[in-house]
Parts: structure tokens; C-alpha cells; sequence
């Protein structure tokens, strides 16, 4: 590890958010903070200037958010700071980022977890100085570019590569005041309740507050599949496909759980059922 002091800028258009952390981050002899950045063009200005080596950095901020300031630094060929988004999201919450080097902070900060965020810096401070560090950030930067940031952080949250378009492996669902990660091939099926879901996995319902359609595409197709407007069932879990006299059908899960399916529906599921 460098001797040197990592220069740091703080980057948020809230002033209590912004002198917070700034105030936290001065007191490790480790950390030289730069002077306070309100905006994301002014961020911009800063980074090409001086070229901090760590930046937290807003992510909803007027005139540039916190991926469009990146995209700006990318666009300049300027060396790439390590980053530290911070939000007030708390829906996005979840360690995001801990495969890419960087990290993910609410606010408010908690001090544990900025301590974390710091020891990881540290320990990574060489590592991101080599090519394939900066290349991972360039790739998450390029997949953002004209995209929704809270679509792109939605996904992370929930463990999906965004850079190579692969099917998470566990969703994060919150539910009073913490954050669950339910494994993806745990999931038995899933329904509609108003305007949340609930995930159903290892005999526990989760409550999930996203739409039907969000969280189909996130799903594997050849795994999940809708066997209704509001249900969804994977169909590994899936035991038999039976017809009734009326013309319907319905599914039986592995648990004994029974489902019903849509006419509309039936003919794929008949279809997937056999190839599974």
C-alpha cells in the first residue's frame, strides 16, 4: 500500500450530508479531503483538476447525478478515482458493489458502515490502481450511459452483473428494517397482492414492494415463467400440470401448493414443463 494520504472528495448537493461526511473523513490521518463539491458539474471540474483518488460520491443530484459526472470523467480519458456511492435510497440498499472494488453507502452514514467502506478502500487501494480495476468501472459507466440510475442501482441491489447481463443469484428484500437476501433457486412461486409481491421460498412468504413486470425481468425465462397475471412459478418446483372438467388448469408445486394457470398461459407452460 502507498504511503500517502488517499485525496478524497466529497460530492452531495445536501450541505448537512456533504460537511457530515466530510467532517467523519478528516479525522483519519489516511484521508487528505479536498474542498467540498455541491454539484455534479462542479464535480466534474474537481476530479479533472486535481484527481482524487476516492470520491463519495451523490447519486441523485441536479444537473449531472452521480453516473452522469462519471460518464463526463470517462469521456475526459483522465484517470478513474476509486467511488463510494452514497444515497438516501434505501430501497437500493445492499452491497452492491463489493465485487467491483467500490461500495455503497446510505444515508445517513452509519459510522460502522463507513469504517467498512474504508478498511475495503484500503485493502483495495493497489489492486484498483491496475488496469482491470479501472476497466470494471468503465464497463459499469458505459452500461448506465442513457439509462435510468435507479433502474441500474435497482438491479445491482438485487445482484444482477449488469456488464454481462446474467440472471442474479439472490434478491434483496426488505422488510422491517432489514435487508434479506432470498436465494433465486429457493423461490417456489410468487403472486400479485396489491401493489407489492409476495415471494414465496424455503416454506417463507417475503413481502416485496416492486411491480410483477420488474421483477419478471429478472428472472431466468427458462426458470421462471407466468403462469398467470399475478403469479409466477418456478418451474423446477413444478410436479404436475392437471386439466378439470370446466376446461381450466392448475400446477402442483413439489409442496403440495396448488396454482391455477391461465388459458393463455397453458400451452407454454405444457411446452416448458416437458423440457425441463
Amino acid at each position: 500500500m502507498q504511503n500517502k494520504a488517499i485525496k478524497t472528495l466529497v460530492v452531495d448537493d445536501e450541505s448537512l450530508a456533504r460537511k457530515g461526511l466530510m467532517v467523519r473523513l478528516q479525522e483519519h490521518e489516511d484521508i487528505q479531503v479536498l474542498p467540498e463539491c455541491k454539484g455534479g458539474r462542479e464535480a466534474v471540474e474537481m476530479i479533472l483538476a486535481h484527481k482524487p483518488e476516492l470520491v463519495f460520491l451523490d447519486i441523485q443530484m441536479p444537473g449531472l447525478n452521480g453516473f452522469e459526472v462519471l460518464r463526463e470523467v470517462r469521456k475526459a480519458d483522465v484517470p478513474m478515482p476509486m467511488v463510494v456511492f452514497v444515497t438516501a435510497f434505501d430501497h437500493y440498499a445492499i452491497k452492491a458493489f463489493e465485487v467491483r472494488a467500490l461500495d455503497y453507502l446510505l444515508k445517513p452514514v452509519d459510522e460502522d458502515r463507513l469504517q467498512a467502506a474504508l478498511k475495503r478502500i484500503f485493502a483495495q487501494r493497489d489492486d484498483y490502481l491496475e488496469e482491470r480495476q479501472q476497466t470494471k468501472l468503465i464497463n459499469l459507466v458505459a452500461e448506465v450511459t442513457g439509462e435510468d440510475c435507479e433502474e441500474i442501482l435497482r438491479k445491482l441491489a438485487a445482484g444482477d452483473d449488469i456488464s454481462q447481463g446474467r440472471y442474479p443469484e439472490h434478491i434483496a428484500i426488505k422488510e422491517s428494517g432489514e435487508i434479506t437476501r432470498v436465494a433465486i433457486n429457493s423461490i417456489e412461486w410468487v403472486d400479485a397482492a396489491g401493489d407489492y409481491m409476495c415471494i414465496h421460498a424455503d416454506n417463507e412468504t417475503h413481502i416485496l414492494r416492486r411491480t410483477m413486470k420488474e421483477l419478471e425481468q429478472e428472472l431466468n425465462p427458462n426458470r421462471f415463467q407466468r403462469i398467470h397475471r399475478s403469479a409466477i412459478v418456478n418451474l423446477s418446483q413444478v410436479e404436475k400440470l392437471c386439466s378439470r372438467q370446466n376446461g381450466e388448469y392448475h400446477i402442483v408445486l413439489q409442496n403440495g401448493q396448488q396454482l391455477k394457470v391461465s388459458r393463455s398461459y397453458k400451452d407454454k407452460i405444457k411446452q416448458l414443463i416437458l423440457n425441463q
